[in-house]
C-alpha cells in the first residue's frame, strides 16, 4: 500500500528527500489551503525551520509535493522528521493542481519560536524544490525573499549542498 507525504519544506527537493527514501516517487504538487507557509520550527541546529500555520483564511496556500512511500518508508521518515526534531506526523487533505483531494501525511512543528531563521542552505533546498516542481512565480519569490542567516559550520553547510553536485 503506497502513503501520500505531503512534503512543503527541505523535502520539496527531490534531491534531498530521494537521498533520504530513494524508492519514495514524486505523485504531483498539491496545495493545502488555510496554512501558510513559516520559518518558525526551532532546529535543533538552532535555526528556523519550515512549519504549516493554520490560518483558516481560504486565500492563504501552501503549496508542496506529494511522494508516494511505503509504510517502512513513512516510519523512516517519521525518524528523520520526529525523533529529536520536534515534527509531530498529522494527516490532512491537499488538493491537486487539476482538483482532486487527495489525503496524506505530513509534518507540524512541535517546537516553536517565531525569532529563529533559516540557514541558508536550508532555504537553498527549500527554494531549488520549489523551482523543480515550478511552482507559481509569486510563491518562489516569497521563498526567495525570506531571511536567512549563514551556518557557522561550513562543513554542514557545504555537505547540505552536496547533493546539488551531482546533477
Amino acid at each position: 500500500m503506497q502513503l501520500n507525504y505531503f512534503a512543503f519544506g527541505s523535502n520539496l527537493s527531490s534531491a534531498r528527500l530521494l537521498r533520504r527514501l530513494p524508492r519514495a516517487r514524486v505523485a504531483c504538487v498539491a496545495i493545502l489551503d488555510r496554512h501558510e507557509l513559516c520559518w518558525r520550527k526551532n532546529g535543533r541546529d538552532n535555526s528556523g525551520k519550515c512549519d504549516l500555520a493554520f490560518t483558516d483564511k481560504p486565500e492563504d496556500l501552501v503549496y508542496g509535493v506529494v511522494y508516494q512511500m511505503t509504510a517502512a518508508e513513512q516510519q523512516t521518515l517519521d525518524r528523520i522528521e520526529s525523533a529529536g526534531y520536534g515534527y509531530q506526523r498529522r494527516d490532512v487533505s491537499v488538493i491537486t493542481l487539476t482538483g482532486d483531494i487527495l489525503e496524506a501525511f505530513t509534518y507540524f512543528a512541535l517546537d516553536i519560536d517565531h525569532r529563529k531563521q533559516p540557514y541558508r542552505w536550508y532555504k537553498e533546498h527549500v527554494l531549488r524544490g520549489a523551482l523543480e516542481h515550478e511552482f507559481p512565480a509569486d510563491y518562489i519569490e516569497g521563498i526567495r525573499a525570506t531571511p536567512s542567516i549563514d551556518d557557522q559550520d561550513a562543513a554542514r553547510h557545504a555537505r547540505e549542498l552536496s547533493i546539488y553536485l551531482e546533477e
